[in-house]
This record gives C-alpha cells, structure tokens and sequence, in this order.
C-alpha cells in the first residue's frame, strides 16, 4: 500500500472484507478522493468575482487562491 498523507476512517465488518479486498476499497478512495481534490474540479465548482465582473477562467482563480487571503473586491463563489 502507499503511503499517503491523509487519515482515513473506514468502518468495516471483519468477516466480510479480507486483508486485500479491504486494501483494494482504500486504493480505490485514495483514487477518488484524487480525482475531487484537483485543481480542475475546484475551477468547476467556483469562479472569481473582481469588483464587477466574473470570470470562470482556471489560470485566475488558482492565481487567486495562491495566496493565504484574497485581495480586496476579489470573492471566492462556489456555483454548488
């Protein structure tokens, strides 16, 4: 198994999951869990508002989110 860097809690029953079908379900979470957690999808799910107009372009909204707050007039949406 790899080594990643996050906890995981997955409840299980012992008599149904074996040792490499219970390894198989966390690989397959760590997948998953990859595939939501990339830039492209948190492009999809937000856009960029700037004073007074809105973009959905994924160069700004990344070059917006790299800093540990947001400039002034720039709000984070989320479209969910």
């Amino acid at each position: 198994m790899k080594n990643y860097n996050r906890d995981l809690l997955l409840l299980y029953n012992i008599d149904v999951y074996s040792e490499d079908l219970l390894q198989h379900q966390v690989e397959c979470l760590h997948q998953l869990l990859g595939n939501v957690e990339s830039n492209e999808a948190f492009c999809k799910a937000h856009e960029l508002a700037i004073r007074s107009k809105i973009t959905n372009k994924p160069k700004k909204i990344l070059k917006s989110i790299d800093h540990p707050q947001l400039k002034p007039f720039h709000f984070l949406i989320n479209k969910n």
